[in-house]
């Protein structure tokens, strides 16, 4: 929960709602409360990896904190928001800057520093989806986000994702995130690829 990790002033209740609202606005079919809930779930499975499991917390609150279904400006402001509203409800200057640098990072896994503890967690616990029990539900909340894009072009688009992450030797970062979703995902991902075709 956000509350164990900012105070616990006015402030801080009312960014617990502004960050809640932010999830359940009504464009979002699969960047929701359900997504968020199960990012910091598969945080808590990774926690153990993580130099600062706080910062890594915060910044799965804020990673899609702004959707818009615009990729890279989404997380920019997305950062940009924990930017603004942490420091006001007792965050460190220091944290806050790791926050906003782990947000930026979900725009693209594949920036990530093989030295990055705390990316490696926040990325695969994004990803973690890839490899659990719900896949179809996924990719079908993914396809109503971007309802406003004809079959044939989402099929494409979707294609080029999925071939892209079946491409690179290891999905995930760390060695628990693979034994735990790493063989699930990739068939997963190859299923969904074949209905592409």
């Amino acid at each position: 929960m956000i509350g164990d990790l900012i105070d616990s002033s006015p402030a801080a209740h009312a960014l617990r709602a502004e960050l809640v609202a932010r999830w359940s606005e009504p464009h979002r079919h699969y960047h929701t409360l359900d997504h968020l809930h199960a990012v910091l779930a598969a945080v808590d499975d990774l926690a153990g990896l993580a130099g600062d499991v706080a910062a890594v917390r915060l910044a799965a609150w804020f990673h899609d904190a702004v959707y818009d279904g615009r990729p890279g400006w989404d997380e920019e402001r997305s950062a940009q928001l924990a930017q603004r509203r942490l420091p006001g409800v007792g965050v460190t200057a220091a944290r806050v800057g790791e926050v906003a640098r782990l947000v930026r990072l979900t725009a693209a896994h594949d920036t990530l520093r093989d030295d990055d503890a705390d990316g490696a967690v926040l990325c695969d616990a994004d990803l973690a989806v890839l490899g659990r029990p719900g896949y179809e539900a996924y990719a079908a909340a993914v396809r109503r986000e971007y309802a406003h894009v004809p079959d044939d072009l989402f099929a494409q688009g979707r294609a080029a994702v999925l071939r892209r992450l079946l491409a690179v030797p290891r999905l995930y970062r760390t060695g628990r995130a693979r034994e735990l979703w790493e063989e699930r995902a990739r068939r997963n991902m190859t299923a969904e690829l074949g209905t592409l075709a």
